[in-house]
């Protein structure tokens, strides 16, 4: 994989190479987005389970030990971790976006108490790690993640997490347009499907963030 020149879109087919990265890590967040107990149970139906299985098979198999791996080395190098995820303050999920309460896929309800929202087990926040609870796609409109980073001099947020076509591309928009740095992760990040992810990845690539490699983004520390 070659970071600056894959995941391009017709816009970005024929543009220039993008100039090396390079991440001070004080000033670089690892953002870990929704990668929750509940996206990891799998279906009751055997067809609705089956549909699903390319899903859970890249989660476990690639995006949560890779992740694991991505956080560790974060730890190592004194870079901050975040964590962030979905879940409502009220039991009846009153306090949740209209997004979150249309029937459907993302219709969720999942009290922040509950087994269902929490971070899995692999992926635990240590310390005074921050984990963000949010009731929108977004990890920086629905929580006070903007002032958070504002506070901690970063400038840089790597991102990794579920769903690549959901919140987290909503959360890369809304970070590029506060003019952060943002990178995402491409084997520590999955969708529904192979192509919806990379068909997003491609979408928000060169203009929102940079799509690199887990392998490549540890040679950008500095």
């Amino acid at each position: 994989m070659n970071w600056k020149t894959n995941f391009r879109s017709f816009y970005y087919e024929n543009a220039d190479e993008p100039d090396d990265i390079f991440l001070a890590p004080s000033a670089t967040a690892l953002l870990v987005i929704d990668i929750q107990n509940t996206y990891l149970q799998r279906a009751d139906d055997p067809a609705e389970a089956a549909r699903w299985q390319p899903f859970y098979d890249r989660m476990n198999r690639q995006v949560i030990p890779t992740t694991a791996r991505l956080i560790d080395d974060a730890r190592s190098r004194g870079v901050e971790v975040i964590f962030a995820r979905i879940a409502c303050l009220k039991n009846n999920g009153r306090d949740r976006s209209l997004s979150q309460k249309k029937p459907g896929f993302n219709y969720l309800l999942m009290p922040a108490n509950s087994e269902e929202s929490q971070i899995v087990d692999e992926l635990t926040a240590q310390g005074d790690e921050i984990v963000l609870t949010k009731t929108t796609d977004s990890a920086l409109t629905g929580t006070n993640l903007r002032l958070i980073l504002r506070n901690m001099g970063i400038e840089n947020v790597v991102i990794a997490g579920i769903f690549t076509d959901q919140c987290i591309s909503s959360t890369v928009r809304s970070l590029a347009d506060e003019s952060f740095n943002v990178i995402v992760v491409e084997d520590c990040c999955a969708a529904a499907t192979e192509q919806l992810h990379r068909n997003e990845l491609e979408v928000i690539n060169m203009i929102y963030c940079h799509v690199v490699s887990s392998e490549e983004l540890s040679g950008f520390y500095c």
